[in-house]
């Protein structure tokens, strides 16, 4: 799988042998370098260009180009390098544009041999810069690895490998700029694209009618050079092939001889002989008594007698349109080739969208991803959210990280020399590495804080948008809620946020049906400034019946069934609502008997779903099964389970979700702790959520420690009372 990196973000390469691929919409000029352990360049020896193509274990392209691959063998590369460093630039003297600003964002992909898919960088955030250094390949303990840089150049060529080391830095930038220009120069250009509708088009020379005869089929039109069609009389030729006359001229058609007393029309510039006769066309000589050859090239025959034989039609191509008087004769232009009553006029293309005002983002809109529905489509717009503020977010802390590196460096080059630690001059130093530090750190938060701003205007937007199994509890979409008669994608379980934005927070969805049990944890090793444990326990359960009358409402009437244990009775306050509205199969089990009997009827029906599906007798099922899906709810864990219970319940946590058993358990891990490691596998199967924020969810696309809020009800609210009577009086009256 490919890894998409952000700016400052290394990988591990697999191999030494290597493809860079460079796509950045417009020519541009791909190069790379070699550093050594502090990334200098010893000499222009070390610099892969247009001009100079190879290098040991290098090989880049020798003109500029929208699109470059470049080869790399780092088995191949001197002892003394350690960097491999692949750089950009807009080629200067051509016309084209003079800083990235203009094209898209360059992307550059490492690959392997085979084209199999290793890292790729995507360069954001490039303005007036006309050079930048894509990619860096750094060797580190015996073992090569790939780092997204990004690092864009203002001066361009010159000024990017000045900041290398390069002595002669300017001269080097202008003979790779010459190289670029004589690249340039000896390319063919490409033909020009072929129309749209795939019609062979041809163009008339200036100053030249086609004639029949000419390679032009019959029947087809001379467009003159503004695109249209000069219209035809649409009127035959009488038979034998004479024209009728118009006003005092005619044209001569096939080879005809005109009227007495009549002219002939010339084509092209042709003059007309003495006698009123038509001059040739397509340079034939005029046969005896006048006659034309035909066009088909047959001399001889003309469109009378072919006529006259039998009254067959001609061979030869028919005449052309007739030019009426006073239109104009084309001089040139494309001829269209396809039949007049085949030509369809194109629709008009769609109208663009409106772009937005200079310098402001486009307005953002719910709903605007892919998909085949609108829950689908908000669905993958939440997911998009949550993964841009992932990128935006890593892009700053690496930014900031690779800022501090730098300072420390410059601080440390130049204090390195003893001379600079008298006087002035160190702190001087210290001062100009703090201060372009500062400056780093000012971009990055600068660019954190527009994309945070623009996450947040597309937050406000999509919130409103939610369907009720995405939205929040203070949503006005649940006091329209009605029993939905299809399972939604997704279920919404808290919300995710950032420290740096907190208020900005991403709705967090999972998935439905549930692929793994919920932990709902009551413990004290929260990293939050709770330390009564009795007021934990307690948001754990009204958190476990706040998610439970959730995924009640999602599902329709009637196939969702919610289990209770509670041993030892404690959560009999927190579980009224589901108590008195009636949405549970049977009042709360309570010591170790029920305990039992609640776990043994679950274990059985997951028993027997799994031998229905492997044997593929569904029709097999006992009749009084209940098919719908099942919820077990377990409070105080493992009061009241004894060593059988225990067991019972890992194979529920395990085998459950494939058939339709979903666990949610309110417990303290601590309690259990007398088990050892045989319920870490218990632990490891359930999803951990929390009853008050918590930052224990990790991503492992990026690696950010998310914090996790639990959906809040509004103080005051009955809405949970509301929708839990809706539930239940939606199953009495068969789902409406």
């Amino acid at each position: 799988m490919t890894a998409e990196l952000v700016r400052g973000q290394n990988h591990p390469l697999p191999g030494t042998r290597l493809e860079i691929r460079v796509s950045a919409g417009k020519p541009v000029v791909a190069g790379a370098t070699l550093g050594d352990e502090r990334g200098r360049i010893h000499g222009v020896a070390w610099v892969a260009h247009p001009g100079s193509p190879t290098l040991p274990g290098l090989e880049v392209s020798q003109q500029a180009a929208a699109d470059h691959r470049l080869a790399v063998d780092l088995d191949a590369v001197p002892d003394t390098a350690h960097r491999v460093s692949v750089l950009l630039a807009l080629p200067v003297g051509i016309g084209g544009p003079v800083s990235f600003s203009a094209l898209a964002a360059p992307f550059v992909a490492v690959t392997g041999l085979d084209g199999t898919g290793i890292a790729s960088y995507t360069i954001t955030d490039l303005g007036a810069e006309s050079a930048v250094v894509a990619l860096e390949l750094y060797r580190r303990q015996g073992a090569w690895k790939v780092r997204a840089v990004g690092q864009g150049y203002a001066g361009g060529l010159a000024e990017m490998l000045t900041d290398q080391g390069l002595p002669g830095a300017a001269e080097l930038a202008g003979t790779i700029d010459e190289a670029v220009a004589q690249g340039l120069a000896r390319s063919v250009a490409a033909p020009p694209p072929r129309p749209a509708d795939d019609t062979r088009v041809r163009t008339a020379p200036q100053g030249r009618t086609p004639q029949v005869g000419q390679g032009i089929p019959s029947g087809s039109q001379v467009a003159p050079p503004g695109g249209q069609i000069a219209p035809s009389s649409g009127q035959a030729p009488p038979a034998g092939g004479q024209v009728a006359p118009q006003g005092s001229q005619a044209a001569a058609v096939s080879g005809q001889e005109p009227p007495q007393g009549s002219q002939a029309v010339p084509t092209s510039g042709q003059a007309v002989p003495q006698g009123g006769q038509a001059a040739p066309t397509s340079g034939q000589a005029p046969s005896q008594g006048g006659q034309l050859n035909p066009p088909g090239g047959q001399p001889g025959h003309t469109g009378r007698a072919d006529q006259d034989q039998g009254g067959a039609a001609s061979t030869s191509p028919s005449p052309a349109p007739l030019q009426q008087p006073g239109d104009s004769v084309p001089t040139g232009g494309p001829v269209d080739y396809t039949h007049p009553r085949r030509r369809t006029t194109a629709a008009p293309p769609a109208a663009p969208p409106t772009p937005p005002p200079p310098g402001q983002a486009a307005q953002p809109v719910a709903g605007d991803a892919t998909g085949w529905s609108m829950d689908e489509r908000l669905y993958n717009q939440v997911w998009g959210m949550f993964e841009d503020l992932a990128r935006t977010t890593a892009a700053y802390r690496s930014a900031v990280d690779f800022a501090d590196s730098r300072r420390e460096q410059e601080i440390d080059k130049a204090l390195s020399d003893p001379r600079g630690r008298i006087g002035g001059a160190g702190d001087a130093a210290r001062d100009a590495a703090r201060a372009k530090h500062a400056d780093l750190v000012g971009q990055a938060r600068a660019t954190l804080d527009r994309d945070l701003a623009q996450l947040a205007a597309e937050a406000d937007v999509v919130e409103p948008a939610l369907p009720p199994a995405f939205a929040a509890w203070s949503s006005p979409v649940w006091h329209a809620y009605r029993a939905p008669m299809e399972i939604p994608m997704a279920l919404r379980l808290g919300d995710l946020h950032l420290p740096e934005r907190i208020d900005l927070r991403i709705p967090m969805l999972v998935r439905l049906p549930l692929e793994r049990g919920l932990w709902i944890d009551s413990g004290k090793a929260l990293t939050n400034t709770f330390t009564d444990s009795a007021e934990l326990r307690r948001l754990a359960v009204d958190s476990a019946v706040t998610h439970t009358a959730r995924l009640l409402a999602a599902y329709p009437a009637g196939e969702f069934t919610v289990h209770v244990i509670d041993a030892a009775g404690s959560g009999a306050g927190a579980f009224a609502p589901l108590v008195t509205s009636g949405v549970l199969a049977g009042p709360p089990a309570a010591g170790a008997e029920g305990v039992s009997a609640v776990l043994a009827g679950l274990t059985q029906r997951v028993d027997l779903v799994q031998m229905a599906i492997r044997g593929a007798a569904a029709d097999a099922l006992p009749p009084d099964l209940d098919t719908a899906e099942q919820l077990l709810i377990v409070n105080d864990f493992p009061h009241g389970f004894d060593d059988r219970a225990v067991t019972q319940l890992r194979y529920l946590a395990d085998e459950g979700p494939a058939v339709g058993v979903h666990l949610m358990m309110v417990a303290d891990r601590e309690d259990a702790s007398e088990y050892g490691p045989l319920l870490d596998p218990l632990w490891r199967a359930l999803l951990r959520l929390t009853p008050v924020p918590d930052d224990h969810l990790a991503d492992p696309w990026v690696g950010h420690t998310w914090t996790y809020e639990p959906p809040p009800i509004p103080a005051g609210s009955r809405i949970l009372e509301r929708i839990l009577d809706q539930v239940a009086t939606a199953r009495r009256n068969g789902g409406r």
